[in-house]
């Protein structure tokens, strides 16, 4: 039975919904690293189109995932999925936009990482109601499938728009977060989650201050504290006037009285421990001019938080910084999109994660990637680097309207202990989008050796503009 809590003068942003909980079951194994599906020790990348078309129909939205190997992502090893997939629920229809999300975890600790779908656009009791998808981890690969679930389907639309696991609660079982549009904004459902377990309960927030058609737009999470439970970042758009807004939330506070701390206002962010002092850092991107949100900046921003004992540090400013800052590559200029997506890893193995930034609007669109390396002091421009299609070794070139750097992320794909830069231009050959995969080395990526492939080398559809690369590995 769910209970609606009334929001008070004090209340901080949120009112929640809640569920009664059940005991949680005991943990089955060591849970496997996040996109781990196979449990080999090497990410598996996942490219999300959305708009792809399945069996005629026009953006149903399909998934590849290619699977790690010493070498990089190889494509000849590789799960095809959409909604027509033998296995998975539901049907390819036209506007499902399967893939819009993406998210991963050892939902039920067999050891293999599990995938979470997010299909904001499948109609239910309405129209776009939404829906999840997990697809199941196992010694060889993704197999099997069931659907999320979903309490509160007549109070919010477009569930699954955006995704996050963990252990949010901290009673041990990952939890998943779901963002989605309506009175109820942010989802919570209670772990531990497997392919035949009943729900264990959850809860729901409906955000008083920011815009209910919006909803919660973005999400990511990491552990801030360093307590070893992640805390949410949030992103969404503001009431009264549409700005940008961002909090960390902390999903085991239940009186929802002060469970969320304010962060620069951005569209995506990442999270992760850029100093190496036990305490996760937060980057926030926004990629928009001022004039289209007044927390942007003149050819966008990235802002660094780093995190502290309470979660933020606040003895330590955030560390702001665009194409103009010292040491940044390039020039902050008019739609360039500085931030339009970033991610953190350690790609020299140094023990510091290091910032992918892309820049999806850099030359008329055609797109650009920055790096910059962590150490013991924080983020740092020293040895920053840029890439683009154009740059020597780099499969393709630049043209206009690629978006290359609209998505970023760095991970492990060979198993050597370096994160890898992938990168996607969702409007690369007029909307099919492509894939980028660099090799993280000792002196940064190396271009030597990089591959690029399409949506057709994985089996999806270039009718239309399926937008290859829209959703990344998170």
């Amino acid at each position: 039975m769910r209970t609606r809590i009334a929001s008070t003068a004090v209340a901080a942003a949120l009112t929640p919904l809640a569920l009664a909980l059940s005991v949680p079951a005991a943990h089955a194994a060591p849970a496997a690293a996040p996109y781990d599906f196979n449990g080999d020790g090497r990410t598996d990348l996942v490219i999300g189109a959305p708009a792809a078309t399945v069996s005629g129909q026009a953006r149903a939205g399909a998934v590849s995932v290619v699977y790690g190997s010493t070498s990089g992502p190889k494509t000849s090893t590789r799960t095809l999925l959409t909604q027509n997939t033998a296995g998975m629920p539901g049907t390819a229809e036209a506007d499902d936009a399967f893939g819009s999300a993406l998210a991963s975890a050892d939902l039920n600790t067999d050891g293999y990482a599990d995938l979470l779908v997010g299909t904001p656009g499948e109609d239910g009791s309405d129209s776009n109601d939404g829906t999840v998808t997990i697809v199941w981890g196992s010694a060889s690969g993704l197999s099997g499938a069931r659907t999320l679930f979903s309490f509160f389907s007549t109070d919010y639309d477009r569930y699954g728009r955006t995704l996050a696991a963990g252990d949010f609660d901290g009673d041990g079982n990952v939890d998943v977060a779901v963002g989605s549009t309506g009175p109820t904004t942010l989802s919570l459902v209670k772990g531990p989650i497997t392919k035949t377990s009943a729900h264990n309960g959850g809860s729901g927030s409906q955000n008083d201050g920011w815009s209910s058609s919006n909803g919660v737009t973005h999400l990511s999470s990491g552990d801030v504290a360093g307590d070893g439970r992640p805390r949410v970042v949030l992103h969404g758009r503001t009431a009264h006037d549409g700005a940008a807004a961002t909090s960390l939330a902390d999903m085991k506070i239940g009186n929802y009285a002060d469970w969320l701390q304010k962060l620069p206002a951005g569209f995506v962010s990442v999270v992760g421990d850029i100093d190496n002092d036990g305490h996760a850092d937060i980057v926030v991107g926004n990629d928009r001019e001022v004039s289209a949100d007044p927390g942007g900046a003149l050819g966008g921003k990235v802002s660094v938080v780093y995190g502290g004992p309470e979660g933020p540090e606040p003895d330590r400013a955030p560390l702001v910084l665009t194409q103009d800052s010292a040491g940044v590559p390039g020039a902050s200029e008019k739609g360039d999109r500085f931030g339009s997506g970033v991610s953190l890893g350690d790609i020299n193995g140094d023990g510091y994660a290091d910032l992918a930034i892309g820049s999806a609007g850099e030359n008329s669109s055609a797109g650009a990637v920055t790096v910059l390396y962590g150490s013991a002091s924080g983020l740092t421009t020293k040895g920053a680097t840029s890439y683009t299609q154009n740059t020597a070794g780099v499969p393709g070139g630049s043209e206009a309207g690629d978006r290359f750097g609209e998505r970023v992320t760095l991970t492990d794909h060979t198993g050597d202990g370096r994160a890898d830069l992938s990168v996607s231009a969702p409007g690369e050959n007029a909307g099919d989008g492509a894939v980028w995969s660099l090799r993280g080395t000792a002196t940064g990526p190396a271009t030597s050796g990089s591959t690029s492939f399409g949506p057709g080398a994985t089996g999806i559809s270039t009718a239309g503009t399926p937008g290859y690369g829209t959703a990344l590995n998170s």
